[in-house]
């Protein structure tokens, strides 16, 4: 991965039809990432809906994360196998069909069946944006992974904001539905200007753009690809910071509403400052890293998000609330350069299945993070909770700490 600052950033970024590329995977991340994070703004009235404790709403948060995990290596090895433009453009449509299933559905265990199929459809987006990003922007793969998880970051500030503003007036079913659409707009845009895969590079190990290693020869090379000491604890920091992560968005707007008394419509204002904050901080960050090399990028982002976490019982006040919010928004920065360090390191001729696979250990198991929570808050310890998601952060930064010098 280049150090290299760029004179001009933009203009690397659009150079050759790039830029079409930038835009397409990042206003598709855009909408994926913020439907994510609509469904936990929307949890007192999906609660109230289907009469539901803390822990229930929790798992339908978790089996969305767990169902987007479980797909990442399949859809990894669907990326190496027919190109990155027909994998987005299948996620993004089919999640619409998922978010339709989940605005109708008449019972909660309807509502999982939506919540799953959509985890499943975003699910399939995540290798083959990485996989795009990186053959596009080998020299800024920094700064284009930032630009697109800011991207996710506003669509997280600006969805939830407007979801809880106008979901006493709209209801949850017509806010999820009405999203629909856009869906299925970006879906096209995928398929009618990202690459075709017959003109993707030539693959480094010397084989044709066109063919792929068999899945006998996929499930060998693994431990090759992930036996790297640097992928593996950036791998296993960014476990941690997921769990976390996870935890927190998950439950921050219920805890800003039972906890803190504060009005649904401020407490949506307030959980939008987190990716505010984090858009701001990612495309700055990624840039760094592509200057700075990754490690002292990340062990600094993740000692604020330490120190955030740890103040989230001791806050009190809406504007002591906000600008807490906002400086818990820089943890969002470790995912943009953690995912560019790790990616750059994986083997070309099985970069997707590896990455794939990674992202279903990592994402599995952060996705019960709002589990947690919820388990924690019914039990009465919801500041505790908080304090342990501190911890646990803790433990990423030891992992990005140990990243060898200069990375």
């Amino acid at each position: 991965m280049s150090r290299r600052f760029p004179r001009d950033t933009v203009g690397a970024l659009r150079g050759d039809g790039r830029g079409w590329v930038l835009l397409t995977v990042a206003v598709g991340w855009l909408f994926t990432l913020g439907l994510r994070f609509l469904v936990p703004t929307l949890l007192p009235q999906v609660k109230s809906t289907f009469h539901l404790d803390n822990a229930a709403a929790g798992l339908a948060v978790t089996i969305i994360w767990g169902c987007y995990a479980l797909m990442q290596f399949p859809a990894g090895l669907l990326t190496d196998r027919i190109g990155e433009r027909t994998v987005l453009a299948a996620s993004l449509a089919g999640s619409a069909a998922s978010l339709a299933l989940l605005a109708a559905a008449p019972l909660f265990v309807v509502f999982l069946l939506g919540a799953a199929a959509f985890g499943v459809g975003s699910g399939l987006y995540g290798p083959a944006r990485g996989m795009s990003l990186s053959k596009a922007f080998p020299a800024n793969d920094g700064a284009a992974f930032g630009i697109t998880l800011a991207a996710g970051s506003l669509g997280s500030a600006v969805i939830p904001l407007v979801g809880g503003t106008a979901v006493g007036i709209l209801g949850w079913r017509l806010l999820v539905g009405g999203t629909v659409p856009a869906f299925l707009v970006v879906a096209v845009l995928a398929w009618v200007t990202l690459p075709d895969p017959i003109d993707s590079a030539p693959r480094t190990d010397g084989g044709s753009a066109g063919a792929s290693p068999s899945l006998r020869a996929v499930f060998r090379s693994l431990p090759r690809a992930l036996g790297d000491r640097n992928v593996l604890l950036a791998s296993v920091a960014f476990t941690f910071y997921l769990f976390a992560f996870q935890g927190l968005t998950a439950f921050l707007p219920t805890y800003l509403v039972t906890h803190e008394g504060i009005g649904q419509s401020l407490a949506g204002l307030i959980f939008s400052l987190l990716f505010v904050g984090g858009t701001i901080c990612q495309v700055a960050v990624g840039t760094a890293s592509d200057r700075y090399g990754a490690r002292p990028v990340l062990v600094g982002v993740a000692v604020v998000a330490v120190v955030t976490l740890l103040a989230v019982p001791a806050v009190d006040g809406r504007l002591a609330w906000g600008v807490l919010v906002f400086l818990l928004g820089t943890r969002l920065a470790l995912a943009p350069v953690t995912n560019s360090y790790i990616v750059a390191r994986l083997p070309t001729d099985v970069q997707g299945a590896a990455w794939g696979f990674l992202r279903t250990c990592l994402f599995l198991v952060g996705s019960t993070g709002s589990v947690f929570v919820g388990a924690m808050a019914d039990a009465g310890r919801f500041d505790a909770a908080f304090l342990a998601l501190g911890g646990v952060t803790a433990v990423a930064v030891v992992c990005y700490a140990g990243l060898s010098p200069g990375e």
